[in-house]
């Protein structure tokens, strides 16, 4: 009887100990839903302390404020940073709380460095496709042409910075750049003229293409005026097409 009357004493008190612990969580829960903690301001700023230069302010925080569920305490962070991140122009944010009723939204916003593809797409300084108003990145410097197969976004970057080293020496440069489904090389130059590199057989294959082209171009663009278009694809020679005039390659091209 003795070792009864003691578990039921245990179980009484674990039970009293659970209700007021529902008790107390039922407290807070009320407490958290007053409207002392409604959200009332959505601080933004960027992530490097620079000024926004496409996102307004105004318009997301008031876009955003109807779209957050929650107050300060409730509200999911990671569903806020979601509803961000969907704005054009922003490739990331970050979001934190700051007592008693503001969210803190740090923005990193998309560079544009061309388009991509022919579906109005860009592709970032960061190797992002995105999509955002054509004209507004248009409004900060000419916009190269790229294309490649999906995945490729950053291998076509990389591509196009070595591409620009390669011609500096002539004071050409790449305006366009495409790989093909078969992983073939075109860039098009500021001078319109449109040069065919193929496929890179190895690592250095593309980089010597290139070399041979600025070696002869000066004799090259001296003799034959308006060129539109050079196939380097050629183990000893090239083909080119300018206005009036075509030149086959005898060799066998690569």
């Amino acid at each position: 009887m003795w070792h009864d009357a003691k578990a039921l004493n245990a179980t009484a008190g674990g039970l009293f100990a659970l209700s007021l612990l529902a008790c107390a969580a039922g407290g807070v829960w009320w407490l958290a839903q007053r409207p002392v903690f409604d959200l009332r301001m959505i601080r933004v700023e960027t992530m490097d302390n620079s000024e926004l230069r496409h996102v307004n302010e105004l318009t997301l925080r008031n876009g955003a404020l109807g779209r957050i569920k929650g107050n300060f305490f409730t509200t999911n962070l990671d569903n806020v940073r979601q509803v961000f991140e969907a704005v054009p122009w922003v490739r990331r944010a970050s979001v934190r709380r700051e007592w008693p009723d503001q969210l803190i939204v740090a923005l990193e916003e998309h560079e544009a460095l061309g388009t991509w593809g022919e579906d109005g797409r860009l592709l970032s300084t960061k190797g992002d496709v995105f999509t955002a108003n054509l004209a507004e990145a248009e409004e900060d410097h000419a916009l190269p042409e790229f294309e490649g197969p999906d995945g490729s976004e950053k291998e076509v970057l990389a591509r196009f910075g070595e591409l620009r080293k390669w011609f500096a020496p002539i004071k050409l440069a790449p305006e366009g750049l495409s790989l093909s489904s078969r992983y073939a090389w075109t860039v098009k130059l500021d001078n319109g003229m449109s040069v065919a590199l193929g496929r890179e057989q190895t690592h250095d294959t593309l980089r010597q293409r290139v070399d041979r082209l600025v070696r002869i171009w000066p004799q090259l663009a001296a003799r034959v005026p308006d060129i539109e278009t050079i196939d380097m694809r050629y183990q000893n020679g090239l083909a080119l097409s300018a206005t009036g005039l075509k030149i086959p390659a005898e060799t066998k091209k690569r």
